[in-house]
């Protein structure tokens, strides 16, 4: 049967993108961009009657209309890979994701990745995320660990995106930031977009880019280096690793935003090779979308971490 959704373009959207503007503006959807440049590839979106392309430029004031067909049987085949589960009821499952893992099938990654993992946890997964990303609410980076949460349910992943959309989810990272960071606390509010030549990476001084804020406070300080904690106020694409790398203090490892030399740090006479950037996600908090309760749920620090922070504490001044 599907679903089937009327709009009406709203008069400030002129000049945007159909897709970011759906995606953005009309979150409560409970579809991820790439979803709804899927669906109007499709041909399942229309404006004014017509076929278009995600990038279709809107005038203000078009209708929309959606056609949204029910999930697909799902093709991907379960995995019988470990997973650190923090949480889990009858609505979500939060685990505790290691560095190197990919949360959904990609080109390049078609098997070993969260949704795998998951499908073979629990089973039952939403079907909002389509296809190849049952149960994604929100992601990490591949390099990237600690808590993730995921929808088992359809309910479920609308009320965490209905949350995410209004930024009442806190999220707290914690990243080894090259060099000393002056401040002991501060605020980045830097709009990020994509890199106008680099399509893999993302910039703050673009065109168009979308507001970014991140808070920060060190937690320690060490040789050569900062460990910070971090608070997303927003959730754009690589934001801390981008926030940081523009203001002179890259993610340890990171090889995408840390320039030569990334993967190398020192400590004391002994020179330390890092795999992947330093960032953790460390805690999550949200509503539960069913009871309403206060959940706060957090991932200790990996191994790869605290060993690089242990030898830096160790290595002489």
């Amino acid at each position: 049967m599907g679903r089937t959704i009327e709009l009406s373009v709203r008069a400030e959207a002129r000049g945007r993108r159909l897709d970011i503007y759906l995606a953005e503006a009309h979150g409560e959807l409970g579809l991820s961009r790439a979803r709804i440049q899927a669906l109007i590839r499709a041909g399942s979106v229309r404006v004014e009657g017509r076929a278009v392309k995600p990038h279709h430029r809107l005038r203000g004031g078009e209708s929309v209309r959606l056609e949204i067909p029910d999930p697909r049987p799902l093709e991907l085949a379960p995995d019988p890979i470990p997973l650190a589960v923090l949480y889990e009821d009858d609505d979500l499952v939060a685990v505790d994701k290691p560095a190197g893992m990919v949360v959904h099938p990609a080109a390049g990654h078609s098997r070993g990745t969260l949704v795998h993992a998951l499908l073979h946890h629990c089973a039952d997964l939403s079907g909002i995320g389509g296809r190849e990303r049952p149960g994604i609410v929100h992601r990490l980076d591949k390099g990237t660990s600690g808590v993730i949460v995921a929808a088992k349910n359809d309910a479920a992943h609308r009320g965490l995106a209905a949350q995410i959309k209004a930024r009442s989810v806190t999220k707290i990272y914690v990243a080894l930031a090259r060099g000393r960071v002056a401040a002991e606390q501060g605020r980045i509010d830097l709009p990020v977009g994509r890199h106008p030549r680099h399509r893999k990476k993302m910039a703050v001084t673009v065109p168009r880019g979308r507001e970014a804020v991140t808070l920060f406070q060190v937690r320690e300080r060490l040789p050569g280096c900062t460990l910070l904690e971090l608070r997303l106020l927003t959730g754009r694409t690589h934001q801390i690793r981008v926030h940081l790398a523009h203001r002179g203090h890259p993610v340890v490892g990171d090889p995408l935003y840390g320039g030569r030399g990334h993967a190398l740090l020192r400590a004391g006479d002994r020179t330390l090779r890092v795999e992947r950037p330093l960032l953790h996600a460390r805690a999550l908090g949200f509503v539960h979308p069913r009871t309403g309760r206060p959940m706060f749920l957090e991932a200790p620090l990996p191994p790869d971490l605290q060993e690089v922070l242990a030898r830096l504490r160790s290595a002489d001044p």
